[in-house]
This record gives C-alpha cells, sequence and structure tokens, in this order.
C-alpha cells in the first residue's frame, strides 16, 4: 500500500479520467449512461479504426435539422450515410442519444420525449465495430442487438440480408425517405427487385430476380468483394454482384439500392496515396440496363411522359420531351407536365392548335390502343395528329404504327432503341378552336349527299353554320355567366391573353406559378391594372379543391390582403386574377439596400398582422396560408402591406382547429411541426410571421451565408443578441430604428415569442395584435 493521501489522489485522477472518458466516447466500447447531442461537436460515437462513426449529421436540405445516422467518419456524411434507425423522421437541434444506466439505447427529443428505442435492455455496453455495425452487448460480450439485423439501403462487407429481410432506396439522392424501390430476401430462396408505390410500400411490379429457389437462402456480402446468393449451409448459389481488384483493406465498398432502382456494388479509396479518384465508383450493379428491366407497369424509372437514358458516366439520366417539363425538377422521378393543353374530343376534334414532334430512337412500351401496318413516317404522324386521344405514335423498322395515349411510360431512349417516336404538343395555342374551312370539308360531303342541287347544297351549308355560330355563342355566354362567387368574374383564357398581351410582361414567379401584369380597360375597380397568375402543375383531381377554395377567397375582403377578381378554368388551365400592386413586393422593399423609413416598416407589421388575424379569425371560414414571407406581401401605391398568394392555401371549417396536410411554405419560414408529421394549425403563419418580423426590423433575409457564422441565422443572432442584453447590435446603423429602441425591444421579444418550437407557446394573431398596440401585457419569452 501507498501512502492513504497519494492513493485517494490517484482515485479522484482516475474518476476523473473516467468521466471524462464516459462522456466524450470517441471509440471504443460505450459506456453507460453515455450521451451524444445533435449539434455538438463530439455528436457521435466512432469506430477504432474512426472508418465508422455512430451520431448526428445535418439533413442536406436543411442543416438545421438531422438524422440519427452510421456513416463514413472520414467521408462528407451527407453521401456516405449507410444506416437510420427511423428514416421517415428528421430531429431538431439538441435532440439526443443516450445509453441509459438500465442498457437501453433512446433517442430523445429536445424535449426529452422518446422517438426511438431497439426495445432491447440490460446491455452492459454499446460499440460502433469496424465492420460498420453499431451493436448493443451484453456483459459476455454477446449481441442483443446490431444495426447489421435492420438494413436500410445499404449492406457492407460481411453483413448478410437473411430470409424475409429487405433493402428499401431512399426517395432522392437528399430525401432519406422510403423510396420507390426494394430488394427483398424470400423465404423461397429467390432475390426479388420491386418497384413499390409510395407511400404505402405496395409491391406492384417486380423487374429482376436471381430466379433461385433454395428455402431460407440469404444475401452474403463477402469480405473478398462479392455479394453472394448462399444456401443455409453456406454454399454458393450465384453471385450477385463481384468485383476483383479493390481489396477491402485500401478501398470502402458498399452495397446500396439507390433512388433509381440499381443495386449497385461501390469501391471508394480509404487513400487517394494510390492515385485512385477519390469518390465513389460504381464497379457492378443488377440490372445492368434499368431503362430496359423497369418496362412492366407504373410510370418507369424517371415518371410518366419522360423517358430514361444514361450520362457519360453511365449514371441514369431522365429527360422530358420537347414540349414538356418536369412536375419538379428536384425530384424527377414525379415525371414531365404537357405545356399545353391536353387535346380534348370535343365538337369535331382536329389537328389545327398542335404539331409534331420526331424523337428518334425513342419509345414508350405501353398505352398503345391501336396499330396499323404498312405505315409510312408521314402517315403515322398524321394518324396521331387527327386523333385526339393520342399522345404519341411510334413507328419501328418494319412499318408498324402505334398509337399511345396519355399518360406515357416507362420511356426508353437509345441507340438499341429501333423505334421513332411522334410527339403531339401544343403550338403555342392552348386551346385548339373548331376551325370554319375544317367544318366546311365536313359539311360538305353531306350536304352534296342531299341532292344535285348547288342552291340547296349553299342552303343547307348557310343553316348549318348558322346553328353552329348560334350555339358557339350560347357556350361563350354560359362560360362568362358561370361565377364560383359573386364578386368574382370568370375569365376565358383568350381574354386574359389579351389582356396580358399574350403573357408578355412577367412581373414575378413563383413555386405556383408565374405572374404577368395586364390591363381589363372595363375593370370596375377604378384601376384597370390587374396581375395574372398562371398556375403550374394542375391535375384533374385538384378540380374540387380549386374550386371550392376559389369560391371562399372571393368572399374574403379586408384591406391587408390582395383582392382576388377573377379566374379562369378552362380546359387544365387555372389562372388567378388579382388587383395589381404596383411597388411590388415587401422582398425587394426591405433586401434592395437601402433601410425603408422606420415608421413605414411599423405600419407594414401592424398590416401584416391585422391581415393574418382576418384570416384565422375574422373569416366564416378560417384560412391558414402556410407560405408567410416577404415575396408573398405586396405593396399598394400607399405601401400599405397586403398578404398574398393565400388562394390555395388550407381551408378550416368552423368546427375545425386543426388539419393534415402535405407540407408548404418556404424553407427559413417553415414551422417545425411540419417535419413532426404533427397536425397544422394556424400558429404555423405566426411562426413565419415572427421570422419576417425579425428580417423587417432588420432589413436583411433570415439566412445570410455571407455573414460571420454567428451573424449567418437571424433568428439564432436575435435570441443570442437578446440573452446578452443587446439587441442595439441588431440595428446597428439605422439611426430611426436606434432613435426608437422600445419598439425595436417590443418587435425582437413578439418575434421570439412567436419563434417557440411548442406551437402552443406561440401567441394567436389575435393576441400578437393585443401586444402590439399594447392593449395587454408582453410576457418574456422562452428563447427558442
Amino acid at each position: 500500500m501507498g501512502h492513504p493521501l497519494l492513493d485517494f489522489l490517484l482515485l479522484l485522477l482516475i474518476v476523473a479520467i473516467t468521466t471524462d472518458v464516459a462522456a466524450s466516447q470517441p471509440s471504443g466500447n460505450i459506456t453507460l449512461n453515455s450521451l451524444i447531442t445533435a449539434g455538438e461537436n463530439l455528436s457521435y460515437w466512432l469506430s477504432p479504426s474512426g472508418d465508422f462513426a455512430f451520431g448526428f449529421v445535418p439533413v442536406p436540405s436543411n442543416s438545421s435539422l438531422f438524422l440519427l445516422a452510421i456513416y463514413y467518419a472520414k467521408l462528407p456524411n451527407s453521401s456516405t450515410i449507410i444506416w437510420i434507425p427511423n428514416r421517415n423522421q428528421t430531429l431538431s437541434l439538441n435532440s439526443s442519444v443516450v445509453l441509459t444506466t438500465d442498457g437501453q439505447l433512446s433517442l430523445r427529443d429536445p424535449a426529452g420525449a422518446e422517438v426511438w428505442n431497439p426495445s432491447v435492455q440490460n446491455a452492459a455496453y454499446a460499440a460502433m465495430l469496424d465492420s460498420g455495425n453499431f451493436v448493443l452487448a451484453s456483459s459476455s460480450g454477446s449481441y442483443l442487438w446490431e444495426s447489421f439485423s435492420s438494413p436500410i439501403d445499404t449492406i457492407l462487407p460481411t453483413q448478410s440480408l437473411g430470409s424475409n429481410s429487405e433493402l428499401i432506396a431512399k426517395l432522392a439522392d437528399d430525401d432519406f425517405n422510403d423510396g420507390r424501390f426494394k430488394i427483398k430476401m424470400q423465404d423461397n430462396g429467390d432475390l426479388v427487385f420491386y418497384f413499390i408505390a409510395v407511400p404505402t410500400g405496395f409491391e406492384y411490379s417486380q423487374y429482376w430476380d436471381t430466379n433461385t429457389n433454395i428455402s431460407n437462402s440469404s444475401l452474403f456480402f463477402n469480405s473478398s468483394g462479392r455479394v453472394d446468393l448462399v444456401s443455409p449451409t453456406g454454399q454458393l448459389i450465384d453471385t450477385v454482384t463481384s468485383i476483383n481488384t479493390n481489396s477491402t483493406a485500401d478501398f470502402y465498398q458498399r452495397g446500396t439500392i439507390d433512388p433509381d432502382g440499381v443495386f449497385r456494388h461501390y469501391v471508394h479509396p480509404k487513400s487517394s496515396a494510390n492515385g485512385a479518384a477519390a469518390e465513389w465508383t460504381s464497379m457492378d450493379s443488377k440490372p445492368g440496363d434499368i431503362c430496359k428491366a423497369l418496362t412492366k407497369t407504373g410510370s418507369g424509372v424517371c415518371g410518366f411522359n419522360s423517358y430514361c437514358g444514361y450520362d457519360r458516366r453511365g449514371m441514369v439520366a431522365c429527360q422530358c420531351p420537347e414540349g414538356y417539363s418536369w412536375v419538379n425538377p428536384k425530384r424527377t422521378y414525379k415525371g414531365c407536365k404537357p405545356d399545353f393543353a391536353i387535346p380534348r374530343c370535343i365538337d369535331g376534334f382536329q389537328s389545327v392548335g398542335f404539331r409534331m414532334v420526331t424523337v428518334n430512337n425513342l419509345d414508350f412500351p405501353f398505352q398503345d390502343y391501336e396499330q396499323f401496318y404498312p405505315m409510312k413516317a408521314d402517315e403515322c404522324t398524321q394518324l396521331c395528329l387527327d386523333d385526339c386521344f393520342c399522345a404519341a405514335s411510334i413507328l419501328d423498322g418494319t412499318g408498324n404504327c402505334w398509337k399511345k395515349k396519355f399518360p406515357l411510360s416507362n420511356g426508353e431512349k437509345g441507340s438499341y432503341v429501333q423505334r421513332t417516336a411522334f410527339l403531339k404538343v401544343g403550338n403555342n395555342d392552348t386551346l385548339p378552336s373548331l376551325s370554319l374551312e375544317r367544318k366546311k370539308s365536313l359539311s360538305l360531303p353531306a350536304s352534296l349527299g342531299l341532292g344535285g342541287s348547288v342552291l340547296l347544297n349553299l342552303t343547307f351549308l348557310s343553316a348549318t353554320l348558322i346553328a353552329l355560330g348560334v350555339r358557339r355563342k350560347k357556350q361563350r355566354q354560359r362560360l362568362k355567366g358561370f361565377k364560383l362567387g359573386s364578386n368574382l368574374r370568370s375569365f376565358t383564357y383568350s381574354e386574359l391573353e389579351e389582356a396580358t398581351k399574350g403573357f408578355g410582361e412577367q412581373v414575378g414567379k413563383g413555386a405556383c406559378g408565374t405572374v404577368y401584369k395586364g390591363y381589363l380597360s372595363t375593370e370596375q375597380n377604378g384601376n384597370p391594372d390587374v396581375a395574372v397568375k398562371k398556375l403550374r402543375d394542375f391535375e384533374p383531381e385538384m378540380e374540387k379543391e380549386f374550386t371550392n377554395e376559389v369560391k371562399i377567397i372571393g368572399q374574403t375582403h379586408h384591406k391587408n390582403l390582395v383582392r382576388l377578381l377573377g379566374y379562369c378554368n378552362q380546359g387544365v388551365v387555372r389562372l388567378l386574377v388579382y388587383e395589381y400592386m404596383c411597388n411590388g413586393s415587401l422582398a425587394s422593399y426591405l433586401f434592395d439596400g437601402v433601410r425603408p423609413p422606420w415608421k413605414q416598416r411599423v405600419e407594414i407589421v401592424l398590416g401584416i398582422a391585422r391581415g393574418l388575424r382576418y384570416l384565422h379569425e375574422e373569416c366564416s371560414t378560417q384560412i391558414i396560408h402556410c407560405d408567410i414571407k416577404p415575396q408573398n406581401v405586396l405593396l399598394d401605391g400607399n405601401f400599405t402591406a397586403k398578404i398574398a398568394d393565400f388562394g390555395l392555401s388550407k381551408l378550416l371549417g368552423t368546427d375545425q382547429t386543426r388539419t393534415i396536410t402535405r407540407m408548404r411554405g418556404t424553407k427559413g419560414y417553415v414551422a417545425p411541426e411540419w417535419f413532426k408529421n404533427s397536425s397544422i394549425t394556424a400558429k404555423v403563419d405566426v411562426y413565419s410571421f415572427g421570422t419576417m418580423l425579425l428580417e423587417i426590423v432588420c432589413c436583411r433575409r433570415n439566412v445570410e451565408k455571407e455573414m460571420t457564422e454567428d451573424k449567418a441565422v437571424l433568428c439564432f443572432w436575435a435570441s443570442d443578441c437578446y440573452m446578452a442584453g443587446r439587441i442595439d447590435l441588431l440595428v446597428e446603423g439605422d439611426d430611426e430604428a436606434m432613435n426608437d429602441m422600445g419598439s425595436v425591444e417590443k418587435f425582437v421579444i413578439l418575434a421570439l415569442l412567436c419563434l417557440q418550437e411548442d406551437p402552443n407557446l406561440r401567441p394567436t394573431m389575435g393576441r400578437m395584435m393585443q401586444m402590439l398596440e399594447e392593449k395587454v401585457a408582453i410576457p418574456l419569452p422562452v428563447i427558442p
């Protein structure tokens, strides 16, 4: 025994070292009561080699949100995630993972509520292994749970995919939700690739399989660089992918089912000393040609009305045909939409208004409803042009001609496709008009058949034309008389085309459509100038929603809302006609480099708040805007703020307070509940208002990447300034605001109240107006 005092000091040192290791736990076994937190520097647990990490990584599309993941620690983690426990749920800053004292692994949100647990108790420790496997182990070292047993879309060397196990592709490179493709190791021993329906996961098409039938077989990633099918006794049945030149000692390897449905065997050099490119390279894949393989049912790799091809690297490259554009350019699997009105079979449809585009080596193998033989190219083209049902015609080298109907699917293009496609597109006339000459050509033969008298023929033809004219006049009168609301006018497309001079003067563009300036000489509100918004992405099933919402919005009247004057719902065209706001958007007013007068900004804040209060609390049907931001606040000639783009927001009945809806809004203004699959209330607008309130105070955007890190995100910086008692820093250099620090401080506090993560802690807009007008006391905020 040594000196008692020295022994005691040594014990204290050992305890201190042990505590510090347990807190940071960079590698090795993870002891009980260890914790990592999203957003902190040590928000991960490393494998002994440092190759793999278990921890929090930012979501690629939103750095303020996180995923709990296993990833390659030495590579950019956004592109090297290999496992996620709850891939359909993102996490907020300060979410945490703890290995509790009773041996449970618990993922918790910032409030401490558990969001995931692998249902294992009494683990003695956890470990991030050099194989990429994260395990919970007993005191004897046996695994109670391992990430290898529940893979997501990737398998690693030494990992197996057992009977009835599956890999599901993510939806897109930056979207980790369940995607459209699945690999399943079936209990009959067959490895099958499925096309699945999102979001239900229904397996509705099989596009590749091994056709092996040895029950209870498994897929095994051999450490030598092969992905094999092996029998229950370990015998090799078949090799799925194989590479022989890249050892696992020098290269990372992974097998991943990608968002395009291809299972690829990737390698990445662990160092570039050998001269290899420091990037992931696909060395083998199944199926070899996904464009050919995925042509049985569904929309294909690239979605409807698109076609599949390859880039120079051999990766899938989706394209839209001429006359079509992406439904969502960042989500090409949603396919392409026609940039013209789909032909309608009414009153003797004909080809006026459409043209045919020729594309060589392109085929759409489905949706054919007629076949002709023999046919020449011009004949095959004209057959489709004259048929209102026909979207395209396909001609092969032997003279076979097929007519195709909407929507076109499973398109494939390449030198191996020995067919020519003729696509029907609009020729800048959105809706084809009925041709007088065509009607003459149709009517004249019929009239000649009635007798030999030229006079009789002319009389019959004249009567026919008069009848048609009366009929068309009645149709126009019915169209103009059809109104969704007593205060709204129903316009025809041609009227709005004329009013905007062929949609020639664009004054705005957003996610929902493009806005053009127009002039209506008969406008009764004293201002003939109007703004015409041409909506995009209209789908037939939206018809009822469009009609109901325009009808309700047309009945709203408030000085702080942009007035809706009318609409057009002709064919697939949807246009909204608003009063024109000559001073543009609040965004251009705030962020052009010159600070607007402080008193004017104060009035703008009050105007926006009044408009939102009206939408939330004073309408017979509550309206949640869902996209409050400076771009959607317009200024009239007196710089009065008016909220725009609420025509297609979410409506709630008088007996509703919340709703479930698809995500809407703009990055930087979106409330946290959108990411939590929670019910949506009017409080999402309150959150957006808080962000915009800070922008009005500071005359800068919420996110400014050029600024220093502490100031880049306005909401965070404002919170820091408030806690430090230095709100003045937010308006530094703004003399007018500095002279009214009472209002500045009030606005900042109110903004922080709006930005509370818990929507129940945010004020209503009615309460907000009371605090703005100083009719009630303003509580101190909890720092969000």
